[in-house]
């Protein structure tokens, strides 16, 4: 009995084993025709990082030798400094010591240019007291807006840099506003302004019609004046005005100003900026009954419980005792100081992409910064203008505006200086603003009319964004199969909306979300596929965020600790334990690039491998090494499957076909090797790694067996196929 079931076993299996061999075959086909390159690179300028802001009692450790040493065994070449103050409405001191314009000690900084026996480890952001913010995308944790913090002695005020004294052009070109945004909507016909120096002469007061948010889908609807909302030859002071005859229902309503009063704010007249712009100390809205008796729909409080307001722009006036110093905080951190960052071995002795501040400083101070870079003589590849704008909900043509005169000023510094943009945050679309006169909506494509209408578009030399392709705390593994479709629309977005032809692409921060899954082999998984994808559609260089691992809990996510970053770290931010992207990385940088500066040539690859719903579960991309080796880069997203290949070179020149020959080197890293386990802060992995080695015999029938959930590279010679 036991015989009969052992032979009705084998017969089984060997079924299964015969329909195997002769299942339709799985084929990844490289485009191997030389005229079909589709980008050429060298690895240690295009697969770059980041260092970013962290909390100012880690700084010291994250820089320490053995800590550096650690994070440069990952591979990653050039870095991306990332400048975070513009995101919290702060001015950047990128020099501690420096000039206040005021000579009282306070006003508008400008750090020290030149260099001294003292090295620059830290700088710190200041707040802005003149802040309209209550929330954008930077603060949601952080500060409050002067506009209805119930202090009738601070206020808001605009950016003087946006005035006609800066910009050459009439105010009513730059309009300034601000936005009060309603927790629901609420029946309103008055609004009581309490303006201070300078005040708006003429301004107008709209409401927000339309299905969308009125900041966040600005394409979806129209502002429109209330019956009595236009005001001219206004005097200031308290104004209570009628907006209507019977109460309009509204969630969102504006103010626009059009002509400033150019009388000086309370900062006094020696400096030509306190007196242009526009300035409220509070705001109120709500109705006005028969008795003339006003009620107020707003809260006002100093904190973000008040109700929400926005702004165009915001003064960078500030003073010493504005400076917010708090440790393991990073609204409050520390932006390494460019001594410490240049010297500390992090570079690699790269050229690095530096920052300027631009929403919230002064071309002077941007211009200082670059003067002592260059003193030092630091090298440096661009100089990005500012910090993602878009999310400051700054309109296109005043960050045109801006951009231009920082421009002027970096030049003037040298001429030489590669200087782009806007470095807008991460999105999967085009990112639209409020329709101008001629009903333009999209916000890249005016920047550029702009900077083509004062005849400066060679004055962008680059353009950059970031790519944070997922929301919310959840990141279903489906989200996988999006990559690397997302990058790769995004850029095609960016050259459609009117980005000159040739001009160099550069994701200068990215990385999948701050959930659980970046830690886990996702994480891993994702970040191939969008740096090879980012890379097959032209892009010039990409950048992980970020080296210094900072791992707090996510600010809105309860997952674990450690996210968006190579390494967990312990209470003293010491390096404990690699995650699953810090593998990844060196499978990328290591292994399917050859780690040296050499040009390497990329073809397009594509997968037949595919799920019922039509998803490609395959994805590939192939490169032609300075070694002579081809490599191929495969990321299997099928969760639970493995799936075996065959690997088919096509020349469509010559009309032949190649396969690897010989000993191929194989590389792979996948659930075998990594499983993550959740649990905040002491979340951890195990196994944690290394990567499996195998060396296969490559052939024309040679099928790569591919595990479940797994990154795996193929390097080898090719050898044309009978």
């Amino acid at each position: 009995m036991k015989r009969l079931a052992a032979r009705i076993l084998e017969r089984a299996l060997t079924a299964t084993l015969l329909s195997w061999s002769f299942a339709p075959a799985q084929t990844v086909t490289v485009d191997a025709t030389a005229s079909h390159v589709v980008n050429r690179f060298s690895p240690i300028y295009a697969l770059g990082s980041t260092v970013d802001r962290v909390p100012s009692n880690a700084t010291d450790v994250f820089f320490r030798r053995d800590q550096v040493k650690k994070v440069l065994s990952a591979g990653w070449g050039a870095i991306s400094y990332r400048q975070n103050t513009d995101l919290f409405v702060q001015a950047w001191h990128w020099n501690p010591k420096g000039t206040w314009s005021d000579p009282a000690g306070k006003g508008y900084f400008t750090g020290d240019a030149t260099p001294t026996g003292e090295m620059i480890r830290h700088s710190y952001g200041y707040p802005l007291r003149h802040r309209g913010f209550t929330r954008n995308g930077g603060t949601e944790f952080d500060g409050f807006s002067r506009l209805d913090d119930g202090d009738p002695q601070s206020y808001w005020k605009s950016n003087p840099y946006l005035t006609k004294q800066f910009t050459g052009e009439d105010d009513s070109l730059h309009p300034q506003w601000v936005v009060i945004a309603l927790d629901k909507t609420e029946n309103v016909n008055a609004i009581r302004i309490d303006w201070t120096d300078p005040y708006a002469q003429d301004f107008e007061v709209q409401y927000w019609t339309g299905d969308g948010d009125a900041m966040d889908d600005q394409d979806k609807g129209a502002w429109k004046t209330f019956s009595h909302g236009a005001v001219t030859q206004a005097k200031g002071g308290t104004t209570t005005l009628g907006l209507d005859e019977s109460a309009v229902t509204a969630k969102y309503v504006r103010i626009v100003m059009n002509r400033s009063s150019n009388t000086c704010d309370t900062h006094g007249s020696a400096d030509r900026r306190n007196c242009v712009g526009y300035a409220i100390r509070e705001l109120y809205l709500g109705n006005l009954d028969n008795q003339g008796e006003f009620k107020d729909l707003l809260h006002h409080s100093p904190d973000q419980k008040q109700t929400l307001t926005l702004c165009s722009s915001v003064d960078p006036w500030h003073e010493p005792s504005d400076l917010y110093l708090a440790p393991d905080r990073m609204e409050s951190g520390d932006q390494p100081g460019f001594d410490l960052f240049f010297t500390s071995g992090i570079t690699r002795g790269l050229p690095a992409i530096v920052p300027v501040a631009m929403l919230y400083s002064t071309p002077e101070d941007a211009a200082a910064q670059m003067t002592y870079i260059n003193k030092r003589g630091y090298p440096v590849s661009y100089i990005e203008m500012g910090e993602e704008p878009d999310g400051q909900y700054m309109q296109p043509e005043d960050y045109a505006t801006l951009y231009l005169q920082f421009a002027s000023a970096l030049h003037g510094v040298d001429p030489n200086f590669k200087v782009g943009g806007p470095v807008f945050e991460g999105v999967t679309e085009d990112i639209k603003a409020w329709p101008d006169a001629q009903g333009r909506t999209s916000w890249l494509g005016r920047f550029l009319a702009y900077l083509r209408a004062h005849q400066r578009i060679q004055d962008l030399a680059f353009m950059s964004f970031e790519h944070y392709p997922y929301d919310g705390c959840e990141t279903p593994w489906e989200n996988l199969y999006q990559e690397p479709e997302l990058i790769t629309h995004i850029m095609k977005v960016w050259r459609d909306d009117g980005l000159p032809p040739g001009l160099p692409l550069l994701d200068t921060e990215t990385n999948a979300h701050g959930g659980e899954a970046s830690v886990d082999i996702f994480g891993a998984l994702w970040l191939a596929d969008s740096f090879g994808g980012f890379l097959s559609a032209g892009g010039q260089s990409t950048h992980y965020y970020h080296d210094l691992s900072y791992s707090p809990p996510h600010p809105a996510c309860a997952n674990s600790w450690g996210t968006y970053h190579l390494f967990m770290v312990n209470d003293h931010y010491e390096v404990q334990q690699p995650t699953s992207q810090f593998f990844a990385t060196q499978l990328i940088t290591q292994e399917w690039a050859e780690p040296k500066d050499a040009e390497h040539r990329m073809y397009l690859a594509s997968s037949d491998v595919k799920d019922s719903q039509g998803h490609v579960l395959v994805t590939a991309y192939a490169l032609e090494r300075p070694d002579g080796q081809w490599s191929l880069m495969l990321i299997n997203k099928d969760r639970d499957r493995p799936h075996q290949v065959r690997i088919a070179f096509h020349d469509a020149s010559a009309q032949r076909n190649a396969s690897f020959a010989g000993p191929v080197a194989m590389i792979t890293f996948g659930k075998a090797q990594y499983q993550w386990h959740p649990d905040r802060k002491k979340g951890h992995a195990d196994p944690d790694g290394p990567a499996r080695i195998s060396t296969p015999h490559g052939s024309e029938g040679t099928r790569y067996t591919l595990p479940a959930a797994s990154l795996t590279v193929l390097r080898g010679k090719l050898r044309l196929e009978r």
